[in-house]
């Protein structure tokens, strides 16, 4: 196996100007905060996103001025409402949106895993729905059903953040987790994959429990340690959401004169992801560790 262990810098650094980026998380849960805050520090712009269900990632990036296209299921702050940067951008016009159902976009990332171009779904015509556009119809044919064939997704590079992960890439989930996302899918069909973990263990940790391991080293170009890698959201089993912060993010978001200091001082004008932790406060962040 090959060393794939980096820093955050470098493993952000395979996000690229113009790239389709497919983001991973649900929700609030392991936004890969930290390794986007670096794509955002390093001034990337032009981005495509693929995302499931999105909220801070997403936000800031676009707060950044880093993204022209959204295709996912959902964007927002969950229970802290809208995602407000990307509500802004969108009602201006700033960023393109492609909204898709649950089913359309599992079977785009699922199709994308199994290296095939297409799979097929139950027809969703006359749904008024916006993915009817890039659907083609198919007949079966073992049972002459009419279906429609959706597309694979196709990111240039696929970001996400995890439990704990080895020097090789391997990334393990705890045995008791929640499991209401695509991370894995993601994984399995990306083109460049970047992990973020919160704790890098010795391989011989990952072997003992192969069983946990998702996404496999052959899958990972790079993998950086980053704890907290995903406040002021949360990573299940570890710990929670900042809720203060959120709302902080919240109210400067919806206040276009507000957003842009709270996003120099939580992200770009921060050396790196230590700069960000201290920031925070080390003492608070380990408040919201689970159990604490």
């Amino acid at each position: 196996m090959r060393r794939k262990l980096t820093s955050i810098a470098e493993a952000a650094a395979l996000v690229r100007s113009g790239d389709t980026v497919a983001v991973g998380g649900s929700l609030l849960r392991r936004q890969p905060m930290a390794l986007l805050r670096e794509v955002a520090r390093a001034g990337t712009t032009d981005l495509s996103l693929i995302t499931w269900a999105s909220s801070l990632a997403t936000d800031m990036l676009v707060g950044a001025g880093a993204v022209r296209h959204w295709e996912g299921i959902y964007v927002g702050l969950w229970w802290h409402g809208a995602a407000p940067s990307f509500r802004r951008a969108v009602e201006r016009g700033a960023v393109t949106v492609v909204d898709r159902s649950e089913s359309y976009m599992t079977a785009r990332l699922r199709a994308a895993a199994m290296g095939v171009p297409f799979l097929p779904v139950r027809p969703v015509l006359g749904a008024g729905v916006s993915e009817v556009g890039d659907l083609r119809g198919v007949v079966c044919p073992f049972t002459g059903d009419e279906l429609l064939a959706v597309p694979a997704a196709t990111p240039d590079v696929t970001v996400l953040h995890g439990y704990v992960g080895d020097e090789y890439g391997n990334v393990a989930w705890p045995a008791q987790r929640d499991s209401d996302d695509v991370d894995m899918l993601m994984a399995a069909g990306s083109r460049r994959l970047v992990v973020s973990v919160e704790r890098i263990v010795p391989h011989e940790e990952i072997a003992r429990t192969p069983n946990l391991t998702y996404i496999p080293h052959t899958k990972v170009d790079a993998i950086c340690e980053a704890p907290f890698g995903a406040h002021p959201g949360s990573c299940d089993t570890v710990y929670d959401e900042d809720e203060p912060e959120i709302a902080a993010w919240s109210r400067a978001g919806r206040d276009p004169d507000a957003w842009p200091g709270y996003l120099e001082r939580t992200a770009l004008d921060l050396a790196d992801h230590d700069a960000y932790l201290d920031a925070v406060g080390r003492d608070r962040l380990e408040r919201l560790a689970v159990g604490a």
